[in-house]
Protein backbone atom coordinates (compact mmCIF):
# COMPACT_ATOMS: atom_id res chain seq x y z
CA UNK A 1 0.00 0.00 0.00
CA UNK A 2 1.00 3.58 -0.57
CA UNK A 3 2.79 5.69 0.23
CA UNK A 4 5.48 3.09 0.97
CA UNK A 5 4.61 1.13 -2.17
CA UNK A 6 3.15 3.37 -4.83
CA UNK A 7 1.56 2.60 -8.20
CA UNK A 8 1.82 0.07 -9.81
CA UNK A 9 2.66 -2.05 -6.74
CA UNK A 10 -0.99 -2.62 -5.80
CA UNK A 11 -1.82 -3.61 -9.37
CA UNK A 12 1.07 -6.08 -9.46
CA UNK A 13 0.11 -7.56 -6.07
CA UNK A 14 -3.52 -7.90 -7.14
CA UNK A 15 -2.52 -9.66 -10.35
CA UNK A 16 -0.24 -12.05 -8.46
CA UNK A 17 -3.08 -12.86 -6.04
CA UNK A 18 -5.60 -13.40 -8.84
CA UNK A 19 -3.26 -15.68 -10.76
CA UNK A 20 -2.41 -17.64 -7.61
CA UNK A 21 -6.11 -18.16 -6.87
CA UNK A 22 -6.69 -19.26 -10.47
CA UNK A 23 -3.78 -21.69 -10.63
CA UNK A 24 -4.39 -23.14 -7.15
CA UNK A 25 -8.19 -23.07 -7.15
CA UNK A 26 -8.59 -26.85 -7.03
CA UNK A 27 -6.13 -27.13 -4.12
CA UNK A 28 -8.25 -24.80 -1.97
CA UNK A 29 -11.61 -26.28 -2.94
CA UNK A 30 -12.38 -23.75 -5.64
CA UNK A 31 -13.21 -23.89 -9.32
CA UNK A 32 -10.84 -22.10 -11.73
CA UNK A 33 -13.80 -21.61 -14.08
CA UNK A 34 -15.75 -19.71 -11.43
CA UNK A 35 -13.65 -16.74 -10.36
CA UNK A 36 -14.85 -13.18 -9.84
CA UNK A 37 -13.10 -9.99 -8.86
CA UNK A 38 -14.72 -7.59 -6.45
CA UNK A 39 -13.82 -4.49 -4.51
CA UNK A 40 -15.06 -1.17 -3.27
CA UNK A 41 -13.57 2.28 -3.84
CA UNK A 42 -9.81 1.79 -4.46
CA UNK A 43 -10.54 -1.95 -4.38
CA UNK A 44 -13.15 -1.45 -7.10
CA UNK A 45 -10.48 0.29 -9.12
CA UNK A 46 -8.16 -2.70 -8.74
CA UNK A 47 -10.95 -5.19 -9.51
CA UNK A 48 -11.73 -3.34 -12.75
CA UNK A 49 -8.06 -3.28 -13.68
CA UNK A 50 -7.83 -7.03 -12.99
CA UNK A 51 -10.75 -7.64 -15.36
CA UNK A 52 -8.91 -5.74 -18.09
CA UNK A 53 -5.64 -7.55 -17.41
CA UNK A 54 -7.34 -10.97 -17.38
CA UNK A 55 -8.91 -10.18 -20.74
CA UNK A 56 -5.55 -9.13 -22.18
CA UNK A 57 -3.74 -12.18 -20.76
CA UNK A 58 -6.44 -14.59 -21.93
CA UNK A 59 -6.79 -16.02 -18.42
CA UNK A 60 -8.46 -16.42 -16.08
CA UNK A 61 -11.85 -16.13 -17.72
CA UNK A 62 -13.66 -14.20 -15.02
CA UNK A 63 -17.30 -14.86 -14.22
CA UNK A 64 -18.00 -11.37 -12.89
CA UNK A 65 -16.48 -8.07 -11.94
CA UNK A 66 -18.22 -6.50 -8.94
CA UNK A 67 -17.27 -2.84 -8.68
CA UNK A 68 -18.62 -0.98 -5.66
CA UNK A 69 -18.22 2.79 -6.14
CA UNK A 70 -14.95 2.28 -8.01
CA UNK A 71 -12.30 4.92 -8.62
CA UNK A 72 -12.37 5.03 -12.40
CA UNK A 73 -10.21 8.06 -13.11
CA UNK A 74 -7.43 9.32 -10.84
CA UNK A 75 -7.40 12.71 -12.55
CA UNK A 76 -10.31 13.43 -10.16
CA UNK A 77 -11.96 15.61 -12.78
CA UNK A 78 -15.61 14.56 -12.90
CA UNK A 79 -18.42 16.91 -11.93
CA UNK A 80 -19.35 14.87 -8.86
CA UNK A 81 -16.14 16.06 -7.18
CA UNK A 82 -17.72 19.52 -7.16
CA UNK A 83 -21.26 18.40 -6.34
CA UNK A 84 -20.42 15.98 -3.52
CA UNK A 85 -16.87 17.06 -2.64
CA UNK A 86 -17.69 18.33 0.82
CA UNK A 87 -20.36 17.61 3.40
CA UNK A 88 -21.44 14.17 2.14
CA UNK A 89 -19.71 11.74 4.47
CA UNK A 90 -16.17 10.55 4.91
CA UNK A 91 -14.89 10.75 1.34
CA UNK A 92 -14.34 14.35 0.30
CA UNK A 93 -12.68 15.82 -2.79
CA UNK A 94 -9.74 16.85 -0.59
CA UNK A 95 -9.43 13.32 0.78
CA UNK A 96 -9.30 11.96 -2.77
CA UNK A 97 -6.47 14.38 -3.58
CA UNK A 98 -4.65 13.07 -0.50
CA UNK A 99 -5.14 9.47 -1.65
CA UNK A 100 -4.06 10.37 -5.17
CA UNK A 101 -0.84 11.93 -3.87
CA UNK A 102 -0.05 8.87 -1.75
CA UNK A 103 -0.89 6.30 -4.44
CA UNK A 104 0.51 7.81 -7.62
CA UNK A 105 4.12 8.75 -8.27
CA UNK A 106 3.14 11.74 -10.39
CA UNK A 107 0.20 13.21 -12.28
CA UNK A 108 1.34 11.26 -15.36
CA UNK A 109 0.38 8.00 -13.61
CA UNK A 110 -3.26 9.12 -13.68
CA UNK A 111 -3.18 8.77 -17.47
CA UNK A 112 -2.20 5.07 -17.23
CA UNK A 113 -5.24 2.80 -17.56
CA UNK A 114 -3.85 0.58 -14.79
CA UNK A 115 -4.38 3.53 -12.43
CA UNK A 116 -7.39 5.04 -14.20
CA UNK A 117 -9.20 2.16 -15.90
CA UNK A 118 -11.61 4.57 -17.60
CA UNK A 119 -8.58 5.51 -19.75
CA UNK A 120 -8.50 1.99 -21.25
CA UNK A 121 -9.01 2.00 -25.03
CA UNK A 122 -11.68 -0.68 -24.89
CA UNK A 123 -13.63 -2.74 -22.39
CA UNK A 124 -14.77 -5.26 -24.99
CA UNK A 125 -14.23 -8.84 -23.89
CA UNK A 126 -14.06 -8.13 -20.18
CA UNK A 127 -16.18 -9.99 -17.65
CA UNK A 128 -19.83 -9.08 -17.07
CA UNK A 129 -20.21 -6.51 -14.32
CA UNK A 130 -22.33 -5.25 -11.50
CA UNK A 131 -21.59 -1.67 -10.53
CA UNK A 132 -22.83 -0.22 -7.26
CA UNK A 133 -22.93 3.57 -7.04
CA UNK A 134 -23.87 5.87 -4.16
CA UNK A 135 -25.80 8.97 -5.22
CA UNK A 136 -24.05 11.38 -2.82
CA UNK A 137 -20.46 10.33 -3.51
CA UNK A 138 -17.57 12.05 -5.26
CA UNK A 139 -17.17 8.77 -7.20
CA UNK A 140 -20.76 8.55 -8.48
CA UNK A 141 -19.78 9.90 -11.92
CA UNK A 142 -16.94 7.37 -12.18
CA UNK A 143 -19.36 4.49 -11.59
CA UNK A 144 -21.82 5.76 -14.21
CA UNK A 145 -19.05 6.42 -16.74
CA UNK A 146 -17.70 2.90 -16.12
CA UNK A 147 -21.12 1.36 -16.72
CA UNK A 148 -21.60 3.42 -19.87
CA UNK A 149 -18.22 2.38 -21.26
CA UNK A 150 -18.85 -1.30 -20.55
CA UNK A 151 -22.26 -1.14 -22.20
CA UNK A 152 -20.91 0.75 -25.23
CA UNK A 153 -18.26 -1.95 -25.67
CA UNK A 154 -20.80 -4.76 -25.55
CA UNK A 155 -20.18 -5.95 -21.99
CA UNK A 156 -23.17 -7.01 -19.92
CA UNK A 157 -23.47 -4.59 -17.01
CA UNK A 158 -25.96 -4.19 -14.17
CA UNK A 159 -25.65 -0.61 -12.91
CA UNK A 160 -27.26 0.09 -9.54
CA UNK A 161 -27.55 3.65 -8.21
CA UNK A 162 -28.53 3.76 -4.53
CA UNK A 163 -30.31 7.05 -3.93
CA UNK A 164 -29.34 9.12 -0.92
CA UNK A 165 -26.37 6.89 -0.11
CA UNK A 166 -22.84 8.14 0.63
CA UNK A 167 -19.44 6.61 0.01
CA UNK A 168 -18.76 3.54 2.18
CA UNK A 169 -22.48 2.82 2.68
CA UNK A 170 -21.99 -0.74 1.39
CA UNK A 171 -20.36 -1.76 4.67
CA UNK A 172 -23.04 -0.17 6.84
CA UNK A 173 -25.34 -3.20 6.96
CA UNK A 174 -27.46 -4.03 8.88
CA UNK A 175 -27.97 -0.46 10.07
CA UNK A 176 -28.66 1.07 6.64
CA UNK A 177 -31.39 -0.49 4.49
CA UNK A 178 -29.61 0.59 1.30
CA UNK A 179 -26.49 -1.27 2.39
CA UNK A 180 -28.46 -4.43 3.07
CA UNK A 181 -30.06 -4.21 -0.37
CA UNK A 182 -26.72 -3.51 -2.10
CA UNK A 183 -25.13 -6.53 -0.45
CA UNK A 184 -28.08 -8.69 -1.50
CA UNK A 185 -27.81 -7.37 -5.07
CA UNK A 186 -24.09 -8.16 -5.29
CA UNK A 187 -24.61 -11.59 -3.70
CA UNK A 188 -27.34 -12.42 -6.21
CA UNK A 189 -25.12 -11.28 -9.08
CA UNK A 190 -22.33 -13.55 -7.85
CA UNK A 191 -24.71 -16.51 -7.46
CA UNK A 192 -26.00 -16.00 -10.99
CA UNK A 193 -22.47 -15.66 -12.40
CA UNK A 194 -21.36 -18.90 -10.74
CA UNK A 195 -24.50 -20.86 -11.66
CA UNK A 196 -23.24 -22.22 -15.01
CA UNK A 197 -20.91 -25.13 -15.72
Amino acid sequence: MGPEHKFPAAVEDSWAALMWAYKHAAEIGGDPKKIAVSGDSAGGNLAGVMALMARDAGEPKLSLQSLVYPVGDYTLSSESYQTYGKGFGILTADAMKWFQKHYLNSSEDAEDWRASPLKAKSFAGTAPAIIVAAECDVLVDDGKAYADRLKADGVQVDYRLYEGMIHAFFGMAPDIDGAVQAQIDVSEALKEAFRGD
